[in-house]
Order: structure tokens, then C-alpha cells, then sequence
């Protein structure tokens, strides 16, 4: 963590737990064909990264949806894409407390406003504002219209936080974001599956 001035994490998988096979499954249930091509955290049909832009409105993806299923509502469909979003542990959170107190801290997300309001909603408007209070600034990629692991995402937030990249540790648990941001310059670490970030700053944190 030699020169490092800034820390930014990813949000799912990484903060919060995320399981993308639940929503797979559900959309499974709803009558999508081949769900686990259809969406995965690997391969995904256009209509994901457009949420993900805030290219189309949450509505619009929605009804687009709905022309995959069987029928199902609206409601029904967004049961589906959010039953991907699990628990939020405190040991996590604490980490990156400690962690302010030596670091500037971003969030950058590939992420949406349908999954947004349902964390939100999730956790209730308390625990919102102090995750949000964590952060120096969160970027999400709906927000900036703009998503990992393009290049132009991390210079957004080299250029607006006055940052060199060698100055920036980037943690994600998406091997092609990572990529993204090395080509940059910008120091990583790859969270594989069982990893934590409490292990990986073990000693660090008080």
C-alpha cells in the first residue's frame, strides 16, 4: 500500500453479498429460455448493460423483460432481477471505517436504479445514509453513464479526484474490471469467491 492515497471498491460481491444464480433461477421460473446465458455475471444480453448506462428507464427495462417471460408482471420481474441482493455485513463496513481514517474511499459500481431503491429499501434509510457516509464520493455506473471495465469510468474518477493511477488501490471481484483498471495503471486486487476484505487488510484495521 506504498504511495496509495485512495481505496475504491466495488459494491457487489465485494461490500455487499450478491448470488447472481438466484435471480437466474428465478428468472427460470418466470419462463425465460436460457436463463444462464440470457444473464450471468460474466455474459449478458444488451438490455443489462443499457440499465446499466441509464440508457433505458427502469420501466422500459422492466416491460422488456417481461417479453422474456411467461406472462409475469411487472412486480413479478423485479422480484426476479433483485433476488440477487443478499445481506450487507457489518464486519465489511467496519473495515472500510478504519480504513477512511489513512485513505480517501470511493464506491464504483456497475449497477442500477431498480437494484439501488431495493438496497435502499433493504436496509433501511438509517443504514443508507451511514454506507453512503462511508465514502468519500460513490460512483455508479447508471449515474455516469458509463460502466467498468471501460477505460473512461476510472479516468472520470482519476480526473474529478485529482488522482494518479499508481496512487489508486481498486478491489473488484470481476476479473475483466480489474484488467480495465491495470491497463491503467491503477494498482488491483482481484476478491475471488470466499475472499474478504477484512482478511485482506488483516493487521490494518483496529
Amino acid at each position: 500500500m506504498k504511495n496509495i492515497k485512495a481505496i475504491i471498491f466495488d459494491l457487489g460481491a465485494v461490500i455487499l453479498n450478491i448470488n447472481y444464480q438466484n435471480t437466474i433461477d428465478a428468472f427460470s421460473k418466470l419462463g425465460v429460455k436460457n436463463a444462464s446465458t440470457f444473464y450471468s455475471q460474466k455474459v449478458q444480453a444488451n438490455l443489462f448493460n443499457q440499465i446499466e448506462t441509464g440508457d433505458i428507464t427502469a420501466e422500459k427495462f422492466l416491460t422488456e423483460l417481461q417479453k422474456e417471460t411467461n406472462n409475469a408482471s411487472a412486480n413479478q420481474v423485479s422480484k426476479a432481477w433483485n433476488d440477487m441482493l443478499l445481506d450487507l455485513p457489518e464486519n465489511r463496513l467496519a473495515v472500510i471505517q478504519s480504513l477512511k481514517k489513512e485513505y480517501s474511499i470511493y464506491l464504483l459500481s456497475n449497477t442500477n436504479t431498480i437494484h439501488i431503491d431495493a438496497f435502499k429499501k433493504k436496509i433501511g434509510d438509517v443504514k443508507w445514509r451511514k454506507f453512503c457516509n462511508l465514502f468519500n464520493k460513490m460512483y455508479l455506473s447508471h449515474e455516469l453513464g458509463l460502466r467498468k471495465p471501460n477505460a473512461a469510468i476510472f479516468e472520470y474518477i482519476l480526473r474529478e479526484q485529482n488522482l494518479k493511477p499508481q496512487e489508486v488501490f481498486f478491489i473488484d471481484d470481476s476479473p475483466e474490471h480489474i484488467e480495465g483498471a491495470n491497463k491503467l495503471g491503477v494498482k488491483t486486487h482481484h476478491l475471488k469467491k470466499g475472499e474478504e476484505i477484512a482478511t485482506l487488510f488483516a493487521g490494518r484495521v483496529q
